[in-house]
């Protein structure tokens, strides 16, 4: 990923786990429809969970739904932020089980940590690393987790193959992502703060699949959730405090042309 826009994501999620901590803000989801982590999740999943990990949940569906966590596995959350989704996870693997979350921000990480201890969850733990280069062992995780992170990253290929890497045979993926439906042009795609706004690193179904597949993994199922109008981004980027500055023209071109999707794969 290239400096600027690793710096601008770290500044930008940086700010939002501050501000939940301090109690002075509350995270948009990213690219959710509405804006509210209660909207992703039944309230089996957000039961006994401290407010602040429901108020920095940036995701864009519920990947934990899609994972079926059993009992004793071990889970990898990529990007977990605040930890809404390795708390979640923690539940389902049970004491005898173990959820990881990942992230590259310490304000995150801190904010993470204090969820935990909020919790009282003992089955977690947190790390710092990158998505592209995980700090695990080989074959040491039955499911790797992930809501609306793996579309910031600009090696996607790395990400998957690190995620097959450190899955255990027969394990799966289990993501929540933002997809690209339509092509849009290359300089839409340089803007650091769509980026940062989950949308430009977007990649399609038939790109998504390979990158999957050329990692080894098999069984691929991506399926759309919900597809995004220009009438919603231009929303979502004023809610997020994002300077998307679109023109009418680029605003036409962006209309249904992402959308949030599940993604399924195994090892």
């Amino acid at each position: 990923m290239s400096k600027d826009i690793k710096d601008e994501i770290k500044k930008y999620y940086g700010g939002l786990a501050s501000e939940v901590t301090a109690g002075t803000g509350e995270a948009p989801c990213c690219c959710c429809k509405p804006q509210k982590s209660q909207i992703l999740y039944d309230d089996e999943y957000l039961e006994d969970l401290p407010e602040e990990a429901l108020k920095a949940s940036i995701g864009c569906a519920n990947p934990i739904f899609l994972a079926n966590i059993q009992p004793g596995e071990t889970v990898l959350d990529l990007g977990s932020g605040g930890g809404i989704d390795v708390l979640i996870s923690a539940k389902y693997a049970g004491e005898t089980g173990k959820v990881y979350g990942l992230d590259m921000t310490d304000e995150m990480l801190d904010l993470a940590n204090e969820n935990k201890q909020r919790s009282g969850r003992k089955n977690v733990e947190f790390i710092k690393g990158y998505i592209e280069d995980i700090p695990l062992d080989n074959d040491t995780v039955d499911v790797v987790t992930s809501n609306c992170v793996i579309n910031l990253s600009e090696d996607k290929s790395a990400v998957l193959r690190e995620a097959y890497r450190v899955i255990r045979p027969g394990g799966r993926v289990a993501i929540a992502d933002v997809i690209e439906l339509k092509k849009v042009e290359a300089d839409l795609r340089k803007n650091a703060q769509l980026w940062v706004g989950c949308i430009s690193g977007a990649l399609s179904i038939e790109e998504y699949t390979q990158k999957l597949e050329d990692a080894g993994f098999k069984n691929v199922e991506i399926t759309v959730v919900d597809s995004y109008t220009k009438e919603f981004l231009r929303e979502f980027a004023q809610n997020k405090g994002l300077s998307f500055d679109l023109s009418d023209e680029e605003a036409n071109e962006l209309d249904n042309a992402f959308a949030s999707a599940y993604v399924k794969a195994y090892k």
